[in-house]
């Protein structure tokens, strides 16, 4: 029923930045959080960014200092400065429904967005 899209993937040159939005609609029940995965052609997915509705961040490892998650209710974006080639990927964005009266989890996924990195 949720409806992800994702915009502001594009090419830019290494050092550079871009900005990742993500819109969501269809809810009838509050989003308990945001974020952002991306996957490589023969890779895993892997986590980017989350963002709790209580204003809860958190970063993996290779882009935290350089990439910032923000969100407005039932919006996410993803601030990327001093891109690298090795960011170069498909981004998704992701949200999470937790049930309170049985507390399962419901995952929504974008259809993605090309991030590509040249050095």
């Amino acid at each position: 029923q949720v409806h992800l899209v994702e915009s502001g993937g594009g090419l830019v040159q290494a050092g550079g930045s871009l900005r990742l939005s993500c819109a969501a609609s269809g809810t009838i029940f509050p989003i308990n959080e945001m974020g952002w995965y991306r996957q490589v052609p023969g890779k895993e997915r892997e986590l980017v960014a989350t963002i709790t509705s209580g204003g809860s961040t958190h970063y993996v490892g290779s882009v935290q200092g350089r990439f910032t998650i923000s969100r407005d209710i039932n919006t996410v974006h993803l601030h990327m400065n001093s891109l690298k080639p090795e960011d170069t990927a498909v981004y998704y964005c992701a949200a999470t429904i937790i049930m309170t009266a049985t507390m399962r989890h419901l995952d929504y996924w974008g259809q993605g967005t090309q991030v590509t990195v040249s050095s």
